[in-house]
């Protein structure tokens, strides 16, 4: 197919004209020297000007000489010369007994009908109530950041007055029954103290799990391992990066299954190993704690499930996954599976 026919310089000019006369942006086609040739419609609501008695004037002069800016000045002139292809400029506009606004203008040297006349293209967008938007809104984002650490420091100091109160009532009673759930609500208390200590530390979006179950176990480890040359507890974990949610539920089933082993796995101050393992491919995971301590004891029918694995079927429910549990051999595995 041929090319079409290039447009006279008069009709082209024309359209230009019709073309910014009747654009929904505000812009002003101006020559060489900074000079009105048209403006749209736009133009004129924004700055409260008649657009039909603007042409020919200097960009300088209109309104209150609001637009007498050096630095657009020289930016336009270094346009329309030729010797700089302008970036977007942003100004105030100051207007008497009006409100600042913020603009941002573009500015571009064009090239039509074959003429040789200079042409420019100003536009103007207003970004003052954008530019508000987002300063409310990085405002609320600081004010809760504010608020979620004054939140998470009371739930800390109300974490160890707990835990205090429970040990102080350990201490108290007769019954080796009652102090045994006392330590046992002990226990569980701290642990969700040393969840939510380290995820005051992490991102509230995304929790490299690496180094928050390595975190994690060091807090556990710290208040529950007397003699760490006796008992160790290490993590081995992928690069995986997961939701603060998902993190909590995690979080929770390692604290939980490593008590269990700290509790049952090691009696009479036995020595051994416990290993956090993390790995996951695509959307597939597997949580596991294992030991080398006694194994599983023996079930019979009768045999009741602890609260600790109560806790932690229920959270793997949550997460849709399974628990599946391991004779190590020696020792015990108990995974938490995420199969798609």
């Amino acid at each position: 197919m041929d090319n079409p026919a290039p447009l006279h310089p008069e009709a082209a000019n024309s359209l230009a004209l019709a073309l910014i006369a009747s654009s929904n942006a505000p812009l002003l086609l101006l020559d060489g020297e900074s000079n009105v040739i048209s403006a749209s419609d736009s133009f004129g609501r924004a700055f409260q000007l008649d657009t039909a008695n603007i042409s020919d004037r200097a960009l300088a002069t209109l309104g209150c000489g609001e637009l007498a800016v050096p630095q657009l000045d020289a930016l336009l002139k270094a346009t329309a010369s030729g010797t700089a292809q302008a970036a977007p400029y942003e100004m105030d506009l100051n207007r008497p007994g009006r409100g600042r606004r913020q603009l941002v203008l573009n500015v571009q040297k064009l090239s039509y009908g074959g003429g040789e006349e200079v042409r420019v293209l100003l536009s103007v967008a207003d970004v003052t109530d954008a530019r508000i938007a987002e300063k409310i809104k990085d405002d609320l984002a600081r004010d809760q950041g504010v608020l979620l650490q004054e939140l998470q420091h009371r739930v800390a100091n109300s974490l160890q007055i707990i835990a205090s109160v429970l040990m102080q009532s350990a201490r108290r009673v007769q019954s080796d029954e009652t102090r045994l759930h006392l330590h046992d609500a002990h226990h569980r208390v701290m642990s969700v103290a040393a969840v939510q200590k380290q995820l005051a530390a992490s991102s509230i979006e995304d929790v490299e799990l690496r180094a928050y179950f390595t975190d994690l176990c060091r807090s556990i480890g710290a208040s529950m391992i007397r003699d760490h040359n006796q008992l160790s507890l290490d993590v081995s974990a992928d690069e995986a990066v997961t939701g603060a949610d998902v993190s909590v539920s995690l979080g929770l089933i390692v604290t939980e299954l490593v008590i269990n082993a700290l509790k049952h796995a090691f009696p009479d101050h036995a020595s051994g190993k416990i290993k956090v393992g993390y790995h996951a491919e695509g959307s597939s995971w597997t949580l596991s704690v294992s030991d080398n301590g006694v194994g599983m004891p023996a079930r019979s029918d009768d045999t009741r499930s602890g609260l600790g694995t109560t806790i932690v079927d229920a959270l793997a429910k949550k997460l849709d996954a399974k628990v599946e549990v391991t004779d190590a051999e020696p020792g015990t595995t108990v995974s938490v599976v995420h199969a798609l």
